[in-house]
C-alpha cells in the first residue's frame, strides 16, 4: 500500500453490499482501502478475487464487536472514511437468535464511533480537516411497514422498526447521528430498498429462488405473498453511496436510495421461474414448469407488509437515480448464478 495516499476503511467489505463498495473504491485508486471483515457465514473472500492483489487494496480479519482490536487497527491507519456496511442483516435469523444482532450491528457501531471520537479529540484538543467522514448503509426496514402507515417515508421520516433486525440497525443509525451532533464526527447514512444481483448469499430471496429452482427444491413463500418490496440493483447503491461519500455539501444528512421496482413477492417468484423456464430446457426432477416449486409457508412473526422508499431527495440533489431495471437486473443476476454454481455449492 502506498503511504502517501490517503485511507478509506470498509467494515464489512467481504459481505454482499461491502464487497461491491470494496470493488468500486479499489478502482478510484487515489485511495488505500482497508477492508475489515470478521468473515461470518454470509462473508466470501471469493467476492474480492479479482481485487486481492491490488496495491491500493488490504484485508484484515476483526470484529468489529472487539473493541481493543478494531482500535489498533483504526489507530495503525488513521483512515480519512469509513463506511460501515458490518452487519448481521436477515431477519428470520435476528427473530431465531437477536444477540449477534446486538452485538455487530448496535455495540460494532459504538466501537466505531468510539475510535473516531478518540481519534479527533486526541490530546484534548480536536484534529480537523483529518477525518472526512462516517457513512452508515442502512436498511429501508428502519422505517417499519408502510401498509400500517399508509405514507412513503422521506428522509424526514420518524424510524418503527418492527423486526430485532430493524431495531438494531434503526438504534445503529441513531448512534450514529447523535455521536455526529454531540461530537462533532460528520456522517452520513443511506438508507437502501431490497438490494439483490451476483455474490448475494442464498439465505436472502432472490438467489434462494435461484439455488432452489435449480435443485428441484420448494420455493418457500411466506403467507399470501402478496408483501411489496423495492428492489434495488447492488451496482446502483454502490454508485449512490459514492456520490454521497464524496459529497461534502450534505454532511449529517440521510439520503433514501431506492430502486424505484416495487414487486409483490409471488410475482418476483413467478418472473424468475418464468425467465429460468426460458433459459433451462432440460429441467431437474422432470419438472414441466419451475413455478410448481412455490409452496406457501406460514408467514413469520411480525412480517412487515410493503416497504417502499421517496429518494427523490439523492435524485433531485446529487443527480442520481437507478440504472437498473427490475428486468434487466434479474436476468443479470440469474445468468450469474447459472455460471457460478461452484461458488453457492458450500452455501446451501
Amino acid at each position: 500500500m502506498n503511504n502517501k495516499k490517503k485511507n478509506i476503511l470498509v467494515t464489512g467489505g467481504a459481505g454482499f453490499i461491502g464487497s461491491a463498495i470494496v470493488k468500486k473504491l479499489v478502482a478510484i485508486k487515489r485511495y488505500n482501502i482497508i477492508n475489515i471483515d470478521k468473515l461470518s457465514y454470509a462473508s466470501d473472500l471469493k467476492n474480492l478475487k479479482k481485487i486481492e492483489n491490488s496495491r491500493n487494496y488490504k484485508f484484515i480479519k476483526i470484529d468489529i464487536s472487539n473493541f481493543k482490536k478494531l482500535k489498533k487497527i483504526y489507530d495503525k491507519y488513521k483512515p480519512e472514511y469509513v463506511v460501515n456496511c458490518a452487519a448481521e442483516s436477515h431477519v428470520d435469523k435476528s427473530i431465531k437468535n437477536s444477540k449477534d444482532f446486538i452485538q455487530s450491528n448496535i455495540i460494532g457501531t459504538y466501537n466505531i464511533l468510539e475510535c473516531i471520537r478518540s481519534d479527533i479529540y486526541s490530546n484534548n484538543s480536536r484534529r480537523k480537516n483529518k477525518f472526512k467522514l462516517l457513512h452508515q448503509v442502512s436498511t429501508d426496514e428502519v422505517y417499519g411497514d408502510i401498509d400500517r402507515s399508509k405514507k412513503i417515508p422521506d428522509e424526514n421520516t420518524a424510524y418503527n422498526p418492527s423486526s430485532p433486525y430493524s431495531a438494531s440497525k434503526a438504534s445503529s443509525d441513531h448512534l450514529i447521528s447523535s455521536w455526529g451532533r454531540t461530537f462533532k464526527i460528520p456522517f452520513t447514512i443511506s438508507v437502501c430498498t431490497n438490494n439483490y444481483g451476483p455474490f448475494q448469499f442464498p439465505e436472502k430471496l432472490i438467489p434462494m429462488i435461484i439455488l432452489n429452482s435449480m435443485k428441484g427444491k420448494k420455493i418457500p413463500i411466506y403467507g399470501d405473498g402478496k408483501q411489496i418490496r423495492d428492489w434495488l440493483f447492488v451496482e446502483d447503491h454502490v454508485d449512490a453511496i459514492i456520490k454521497i461519500l464524496f459529497n461534502k455539501k450534505y454532511i449529517n444528512q440521510r439520503f433514501n436510495i431506492s430502486g424505484n421496482n416495487q414487486v409483490k413477492n409471488i410475482d418476483l417468484v413467478k418472473k424468475i421461474c418464468n425467465s429460468l423456464n426460458s433459459l433451462i430446457s432440460s429441467k431437474p426432477n422432470n419438472l414441466k414448469d419451475f413455478k410448481d416449486l412455490i409452496e406457501f409457508v406460514k408467514d413469520r412473526p411480525g412480517h412487515d407488509r410493503k416497504y417502499i422508499l421517496n429518494s427523490k431527495k439523492i435524485t433531485n440533489n446529487l443527480n442520481w437515480k437507478p440504472k437498473f431495471s427490475i428486468d434487466r437486473g434479474i436476468i443479470l443476476t440469474l445468468k450469474w448464478y447459472l455460471k457460478n454454481m461452484e461458488w453457492s455449492k458450500d452455501k446451501i
